[in-house]
C-alpha cells in the first residue's frame, strides 16, 4: 500500500482493568528481570498427607514473596483468574496448558508439585514449568520423621528460587534488544517504497501526572528508523490512513524498591477514503523502574515496540 499514513492515537485512561499487574512483559534493555511466578496447589491424594497439597503450595508463595527476584502471583487472584476459566488451582497443570495459564495471569514460571509418604519421610516433589518455553524442571525433598511441613516447605522454596535465579534464561522466552526489533522490521519493509506518516498520541496514567508522550516518542524513534518520513501536526500532507486507539497505564505493585506498572494499547487502522477497518491490534504490557513515572512510560513503550513490529510492515502492503 503506496499512501501517506497519519497515527492519531487517543489514550484515554481505563484504570480498572489493572487490578492484576504482575510483571508480565518485563523486557527492554533498561528494566530490570524480575520473575513472576504462580503457585499452584501441590496433589495430595494418599490419606496420610491428605489436605497437605494447598498448605505446601502457600507456605512456598509465601517464601519465594521475599525473595527480590521473584513477583508471586496472590493466590486469591490466581484462584479467581482461573477460576473463570474453569482450570483451577488443581496440581494437574501441565507443559501443555502453561501457556495458557501464563497468558491469564501474567506468570512467566508456574510451580505446582507431589506431596506424599514414604517409608515414614514426608517427601515433596516440586515441578517448575516456563510458560512461555515449557521447559520443566524438577526438585524434592525428603523430610525424616518429625520433620514439619513448614520446614520442608521452606527448603524447597530455596531451591526453587535457585533454579528461577539459575535457570531463567530457558524458563523464559528471549526477549530481543531494540536493535534487534528494528532490524526485523528493516527486513520487512525492505525494497518497499515508505509512506510518510504522523504521530499523535495523547496519553494519560492512573496516579502522577506524567509529562510527556512516551509511545508517541517509542513509535517516533522506530519510524524513523526504520526510513519513514514523519510530518507533525502542521504538515501539509493529508493521511490516507489513521491509526485510532484507545491506552492506558497504571500503577501495579512494588516489589522492594521496584515499582511495576501495566499498560495497554488497542488501535485499529482505518482507510480515510473508504472508512473501511484495514486492521486492529492490541498489545498489553508491563514496565519496572524505581519510579513509577518510568515504569509507567516504560510499560507504554513496550507495547509501541510489539505493535510496531507487527503494525508497520502492514503498511507497506
Amino acid at each position: 500500500m503506496k499512501t501517506k499514513i497519519s497515527f492519531i492515537l487517543s489514550l484515554p485512561l481505563v484504570a480498572g482493568a489493572i487490578a492484576r499487574a504482575a510483571a508480565q512483559d518485563v523486557s527492554t534493555n533498561n528494566s530490570p528481570q524480575v520473575l513472576t511466578v504462580a503457585i499452584f496447589d501441590f496433589e495430595s491424594k494418599d490419606e496420610a498427607v491428605r489436605d497437605l497439597g494447598p498448605k505446601v503450595a502457600t507456605l512456598i508463595n509465601a517464601n519465594l514473596s521475599a525473595e527480590p527476584a521473584l513477583i508471586t502471583v496472590e493466590r486469591a487472584e490466581l484462584e479467581k483468574v482461573l477460576g473463570e476459566q474453569e482450570l483451577g488451582l488443581s496440581g494437574t497443570v501441565s507443559p501443555d496448558s502453561a501457556a495458557k495459564v501464563g497468558q491469564l495471569t501474567g506468570a512467566k514460571v508456574l510451580v505446582t508439585g507431589r506431596v506424599f509418604k514414604a517409608d515414614e519421610q514426608t517427601i515433596i516433589v516440586a515441578k517448575i514449568i516456563g510458560t512461555e518455553t515449557s521447559r520443566v524442571y524438577g526438585e524434592v525433598v525428603n523430610g525424616k520423621p518429625g520433620a514439619t511441613i513448614t520446614d520442608l516447605s521452606a527448603e524447597l522454596a530455596k531451591k526453587i528460587a535457585a533454579d528461577v535465579a539459575q535457570k531463567g534464561d530457558t524458563l523464559v522466552a528471549k526477549v530481543p534488544t531494540r536493535d534487534e526489533l528494528i532490524a526485523k522490521i528493516k527486513k520487512a519493509l525492505d525494497g518497499k517504497k515508505l509512506p510518510v506518516v504522523s504521530v499523535k498520541i495523547n496519553e494519560r496514567h492512573s496516579g502522577p501526572h506524567i509529562i510527556d508522550p512516551a509511545a508517541e516518542t517509542e513509535l517516533s524513534l522506530i519510524l524513523q528508523q526504520c526510513g519513514f518520513k514523519l510530518a507533525d501536526a502542521s504538515s501539509t500532507l493529508k493521511p490516507d490512513v489513521e491509526i485510532t486507539g484507545d491506552a492506558f497505564s497504571a500503577y501495579g505493585m512494588q516489589k522492594g524498591n521496584l515499582i511495576s506498572c501495566k499498560s495497554r494499547v488497542e488501535i485499529k487502522v482505518r482507510e480515510v477514503a473508504s472508512g473501511n477497518i484495514l486492521a486492529e491490534d492490541r498489545q498489553t504490557s508491563v514496565g519496572v523502574d524505581v519510579a513509577e513515572q518510568t515504569a509507567a512510560k516504560t510499560a507504554l513503550e513496550n507495547a509501541a515496540d510489539k505493535l510496531a513490529e507487527r503494525v508497520l510492515p502492514a503498511l507497506v502492503k
